[in-house]
């Protein structure tokens, strides 16, 4: 999600870890909204609202990111693949921004763009903040409308309902939404942002308190899902979506790479169960890429893995092992919804970059 700042904008070597300090990460996104009634939109002061327009928009989302892979799941749990169309830029960046490498010719084949830095410069011409993922791109002009994250799955559930798959789950259950926004809060800066506290901290004492900080919070929701299946009770919403994407992350990079290492997920019996639930559930695991995740880590923060060398390990087949939460009742979707279909052919993670594909 983070660009990197560098000498040289060619390499992928950043400079994450500032000496002496604690990790602060820089939360001014770009807050224009994509909305059903841009007449009546809630916007943030200078945000502007965009029309709800089934194809008008390209979503950029790397499979390597984690909040990114929110949206991509988000995404496919809503059925909204024909209404938004995605790009993938490849898993690793330079400090000019996130690179469409993997595609024909090295660009992406609907905005025709090498980098997402120019999706950004077309409506900024002197954006000089991070060209981070996910972003969502007006296709018609190729400029940047969006790379407010939680905004954007937020907005997905509650502004695009027209364009959802029959059976699409609610993900935003009204009863539920006062305590949800609470409990993600907690999740979003505690875990999720709590990993890059660890792994970004300059000091000792930064990381000794990162760390602390982390483990404090992954106990109170590995003690939360002793007696509920998900985040909020019987059935999936968002919050399980933002919690997954650092829980599949945990092993093959947070444990090591951010030195979040007091347990490793398969040794927390409800976390590690709960992760393997919805990693089976249709619309998770299949968006989710354990090869480009390890060489966006380990490749792209230099200052952190100097020799740019990305593990062969963990071993994924235990992914796909059973994880006996049936017991607390409940399912994934709740009655009158379903799991989406089969993934698009374009959209399938490549084989043996996940336990699903042989």
């Amino acid at each position: 999600m983070t660009k990197p700042t560098s000498g040289d904008p060619h390499s992928t070597a950043g400079l994450y870890v500032h000496a002496g300090q604690e990790y602060t990460r820089d939360t001014a996104y770009i807050e224009d909204r994509i909305v059903a009634d841009p007449d009546h939109a809630e916007l943030a002061p200078g945000a502007r609202a965009w029309p709800v327009a089934a194809g008008r928009y390209r979503l950029v989302a790397a499979r390597a990111c984690p909040w990114a892979n929110r949206t991509l799941i988000v995404r496919r749990l809503l059925g909204l693949e024909d209404a938004i169309s995605v790009g993938m830029p490849g898993p690793t960046h330079d400090a000019r921004s996130w690179r469409f490498h993997l595609d024909p010719d090295g660009r992406d084949p609907v905005l025709g763009t090498e980098r997402l830095q120019e999706n950004y410069l077309a409506r900024f011409t002197d954006y000089s903040r991070g060209i981070t993922v996910p972003a969502i791109v007006d296709v018609p002009t190729g400029q940047v409308v969006t790379n407010d994250f939680p905004q954007i799955t937020e907005d997905f559930s509650t502004q695009w309902r027209r364009f959802h798959r029959e059976g699409a789950p609610d993900l935003w259950p009204a009863e539920l939404v006062p305590e949800m926004r609470q409990v993600m809060k907690r999740v979003y800066t505690e875990i999720n942002n709590g990993v890059y506290r660890c792994g970004f901290a300059g000091s000792q004492q930064a990381y000794d308190a990162a760390y602390d900080r982390l483990w404090a919070a992954m106990d109170w929701v590995e003690d939360r899902l002793s007696t509920r299946r998900y985040l909020m009770g019987e059935h999936i919403t968002e919050a399980d979506v933002r919690l997954f994407t650092t829980l599949v992350r945990f092993d093959p990079v947070y444990v090591s790479h951010f030195k979040a290492s007091r347990n490793k997920l398969t040794e927390l019996p409800h976390l590690w169960g709960y992760a393997r639930d919805l990693f089976q559930t249709p619309g998770f695991g299949d968006t989710v890429d354990f090869q480009q995740i390890k060489e966006h880590y380990f490749v792209v923060h230099r200052d952190i893995n100097p020799s740019g060398i990305v593990p062969r390990g963990p071993a994924l087949e235990n992914w796909t092992t059973p994880h006996g939460r049936e017991a607390l009742g409940g399912s994934p979707f709740a009655p009158g919804t379903t799991a989406p279909g089969p993934v698009r052919p374009g959209e399938r993670v490549p084989a043996g970059h996940t336990p699903f594909v042989a």
